[in-house]
């Protein structure tokens, strides 16, 4: 069978207001969508590749890296558990905008800290706002574009990919040109471009709802509901999809100290974090169109965990005898990643369903991951190595393969939730 012989989604969303209105809506829509997109990891690789010379400045020690380390995911973990209630209250456009007004004002303050704990609490603030834009997007996705939901999915997922690479390419050499509050400041203007659109159509909902008698934006939260963690779609969604994002976060916080203690620059350091994000490319092209193509997209997680299994190899044992190629096949083990946001919304059939399934598999998902750079660091730091570290996350690849089987069935989020399954 396959996913188009399961029985269809809910359609778009469709004001009854002119075709050329309803055009314009939702090109203001995706325009948002993937402006939003653009900033949803800036905070953190902009930092990560900086946290020595910043330590250095303002005075703090690798126990305190590995503390930065865990913020974005557990930012993303409290987001993804409170998201869906202020959905359910103000509306997705409503709670998309104060998400970039949040990562905006973050990222501009943190910047001008001369202490490590306004450096931290500024730096959750944007996190904050960047988990809330994580959790809102796939079903702001489900709403408007659920006849492209496979166009529109990796669109904004290449989005993510681009502004997690970018900041890590630049954020060394923009540094040693002018300093690492300028390279750290200058994301701001993003989440700033990102609020007017959504300002735009805010205001658009707001007219068309008094004209013509349509829902307020706080409808999202109607609908039938279960109880999302009765189901064995949202602990397979969650499963692979935090012990993706322990795994990924891991690498981006201490791929450079890896490559550092084999004897590599600090600028190499941070160019192998962008190569690691610019593989996801590939996965961010590639996993949207599989997702909606094949039935049961487990082959490419099986794949995933052959090339983690590569890569964790080559970055023990040998990590400067092929960098590269160890950076790309770790980089490759994280296309589990684009799966489960697309899945997101191929495993529901309403909007709310899909709300429900976006807060609980990322909240849940990324409460687990916290804890993988800190103790990726704490295990390196009591044995002095990097095996136990990397057992890990060999750990977390187990977990992968074993969730993403039950996440990857063909099956709905709303025939599960309802009631406990035998």
């Amino acid at each position: 069978m396959t996913v188009q012989e399961m029985p269809a989604a809910e359609e778009t969303e469709r004001p009854k207001t002119s075709a050329k209105s309803v055009f314009a809506g939702r090109v203001a829509v995706l325009v948002a969508i993937v402006l939003s997109a653009l900033t949803l990891r800036i905070a953190v690789t902009s930092l990560t590749p900086l946290l020595d010379e910043i330590g250095s400045e303002i005075g703090f020690d690798s126990a305190i890296v590995g503390v930065f380390g865990m913020l974005p995911t557990a930012m993303f973990a409290v987001s993804g558990l409170l998201t869906p209630r202020l959905t359910g209250r103000f509306g997705l456009e409503q709670v998309a905008l104060a998400a970039m007004v949040m990562t905006a004002v973050g990222l501009g303050t943190r910047a001008v800290m001369s202490g490590t704990a306004g450096l931290l609490a500024f730096s959750a603030l944007a996190l904050g706002g960047m988990g809330i834009g994580n959790v809102v997007i796939p079903p702001l996705v489900k709403r408007y574009f659920s006849d492209r939901l496979g166009a529109v999915s990796t669109v904004y997922i290449l989005c993510v990919q681009i502004g997690t690479m970018v900041p890590a390419a630049v954020a060394v050499p923009a540094a040693e040109a002018f300093d690492w509050r300028v390279s750290l400041g200058m994301w701001t203007l993003l989440p700033v471009a990102a609020a007017l659109p959504w300002i735009s159509v805010i205001a658009s909902r707001r007219g068309r709802d008094t004209r013509d008698g349509t829902a307020a934006p706080s409808a999202d939260a109607a609908g039938p509901r279960g109880q999302v963690w009765r189901s064995p779609v949202a602990w397979g969604m969650a499963g692979m999809f935090g012990m993706t994002s322990l795994i990924t976060y891991s690498m981006f916080t201490w791929i450079p100290k890896i490559l550092a203690e084999a004897g590599a620059s600090a600028g190499f350091g941070g160019s192998m974090v962008a190569l690691f994000s610019a593989v996801g490319f590939i996965a961010a092209v590639g996993a949207p169109s599989l997702c909606i193509r094949i039935a049961n997209p487990y082959p490419v997680v099986l794949a995933c965990g052959v090339s983690y299994l590569i890569g964790f190899a080559g970055l023990l044992w040998a990590p400067m005898a092929a960098p590269v190629l160890w950076i790309v096949a770790v980089g490759l083990g994280p296309s589990t990643f684009p799966m489960s946001l697309t899945l997101i919304n191929l495993r529901t059939r309403t909007g709310a369903g899909s709300a429900a399934l976006s807060g609980f598999t990322q909240g849940l998902g990324y409460a687990v991951a916290c804890i993988g750079p800190l103790m990726f660091g704490v295990l390196h730091d009591v044995t002095s190595g990097w095996t136990w570290p990397f057992v890990l996350l060999l750990g977390a690849v187990a977990v992968v393969m074993v969730a993403g089987y039950v996440a990857c069935k063909p099956r709905y989020l709303e025939d599960s939730w309802g009631a406990p399954t035998a």
